[in-house]
């Protein structure tokens, strides 16, 4: 039997890092590629723990590159692509909005290129419930797949752009497709640049936890677990061409969120520094994810388990965070990979 090869695009980042993990460990007769450009947030460290298994190949290649995309996909002829890869940072995004469109766009392009000429089985495109743009503080409004697209900043404008690609593709090349929307993930081996590391981190270190506006804007929290198993559900089982939201049924604010971090380190609220709000700050996401549900997915993890189980695994692996605050996985790549 002919091993199925499937391409993950972004597993050196935080979401796709930990997808690489869960298909190299739950599918031992795939074998998984793991594609990335090893930016400022990739990390190749988490995978340690893979990286000798057979089954699991990494590839140092920019997803905006037709040059080396095209071929690579020749020569492995992957059944799958999931993809992941993206500037994601919205903070970056407003300082710097041309290395979104680069790699959020173009780059997306070229992989529909790619898997349109070898034939792919299907694309899965992992975008945001940031699409959507904003929802008032209505506890009774959710996004749904038939929300229209109003991106409000430089990334979700970006990622809207790519899933309009991704649909121009199935609709005129008949490609293969599925678009996950997803709101906001935490978990292990997350970049601390985003709100539940950064604000573990800080308190560990005893400084002032940044917090925009007066805190009280609402995300969707789903652990990032939950959502490998969504994508690997919608991977086998999604309809072709459909959109689906992942979503973790867990609103808090941001202020909510940290006073939470807090409070289980078993620090002082007086670290919490309100800041000057940012650019387009939406007010709030929330997902109703009953398509998915219908499918046969459904978040195994409260809010409250998952936040305690992720403070735990930053507590577990200090290493790991000191090294990603002090910049040192940069060379790990250089020196397990060079020759």
């Amino acid at each position: 039997m002919t091993r199925k090869k499937v391409l993950v695009t972004g597993g050196a980042g935080f979401i796709g890092g930990n997808f690489v993990q869960y298909m190299v460990n739950k599918y031992k007769e795939y074998d998984i590629y793991n594609l990335d450009l090893l930016t400022y947030a990739g990390d190749l460290t988490k995978h340690r723990d893979i990286e000798t298994k057979e089954n699991y190949h990494f590839v140092k290649a920019d997803i905006a590159n037709r040059d080396t995309i095209i071929p690579l996909f020749e020569k492995e002829k992957f059944d799958y692509v999931v993809h992941f890869a993206a500037e994601s940072h919205v903070d970056r995004s407003i300082t710097d909005p041309g290395v979104f469109v680069q790699t959020n766009v173009l780059g997306t392009q070229v992989l529909l290129e790619a898997s349109k000429q070898v034939g792919v089985t299907k694309f899965i495109h992992v975008s945001t419930d940031e699409v959507y743009g904003e929802l008032d503080f209505d506890p009774t409004t959710f996004f749904t797949e038939e929300t229209s697209l109003q991106p409000n900043s430089p990334y979700s404008a970006s990622k809207a752009s790519s899933d309009l690609l991704v649909r121009a593709y199935h609709e005129t090349y008949d490609l293969p497709i599925n678009i996950t929307r997803c709101s906001n993930n935490y978990g292990p081996y997350h970049f601390p640049e985003k709100l539940i590391p950064l604000t573990i981190s800080r308190v560990l270190n005893d400084q002032n936890v940044p917090v925009y506006g007066d805190g009280k804007n609402i995300r969707d929290w789903l652990h990032v677990i939950d959502h490998c198993a969504a994508i690997d559900l919608v991977m086998h089982m999604g309809l072709n061409g459909e959109v689906y939201n992942v979503g973790g049924h867990n609103e808090r604010t941001n202020l909510e969120v940290v006073k939470a971090i807090i409070s289980t380190l078993g620090k002082s609220e007086d670290l919490i520094e309100f800041v000057k709000d940012r650019l387009g700050h939406d007010k709030r996401y929330a997902i109703d994810p009953t398509k998915l549900e219908q499918l046969g997915w459904k978040p195994t993890y409260t809010f409250e388990t998952g936040i305690a189980h992720t403070i735990q695994w930053y507590l577990d692996n200090k290493k790991w965070l000191e090294q990603i605050i002090s910049g040192e996985y940069q060379n790990y790549f250089e020196k397990q990979y060079s020759m």
